[in-house]
């Protein structure tokens, strides 16, 4: 019996994260410090993007990756903020996922797990570069994903 169960329990799925790190990092200030002086008075128009980016390592380990690039200008003035770029990221451990489970554990598992620490990473660095914290809005990605895959279908047929 204990043989069996160690069987059973070598061929159980699991999944987790292993290690997390900040593959690019980039602050831009360009109209610092004269922006500071007029900054209150701006009300300001910002846009995001985040792209999603994962590769396998090894037979049982894949990076997922997060970019974000956001571009904090004045709206009236036209004047840049900040532009920050992030590329954050993460090791996961996939063992004995069938090969179905995949592509959804990457594309709403892994980071659903790694963009809290994103988004604190942005935020951090924005208060450091002389700013408010810029608080990015959580990010659905189960809709993300259920989203791609009906564009892949259409576009097949």
């Amino acid at each position: 019996m204990t043989e069996n169960s160690s069987a059973a329990a070598s061929n159980r799925p699991e999944f987790r994260m292993q290690k997390m790190y900040i593959k690019d990092l980039s602050f831009e200030n360009p109209n610092a410090p004269e922006i500071f002086t007029v900054q209150q008075k701006m009300e300001p128009a910002v846009d995001v993007n985040l792209k999603l980016n994962n590769r396998q390592l090894d037979e049982e380990h894949w990076e997922v990756s997060l970019l974000i690039t956001a571009k904090v200008s004045g709206k009236d003035e036209n004047k840049v903020l900040f532009i920050l770029e992030l590329e954050h990221a993460a090791v996961f451990m996939l063992r004995n996922i069938p090969a179905e489970h995949i592509p959804m554990l990457l594309g709403v598992d892994c980071p659903t797990l790694l963009f809290p620490f994103t988004r604190q990473i942005v935020s951090q660095v924005s208060t450091d570069g002389g700013y408010i914290p810029f608080l990015m809005e959580p990010v659905n990605f189960m809709a993300l994903y259920q989203n791609a895959q009906k564009r892949k279908e259409e576009a097949k047929n």
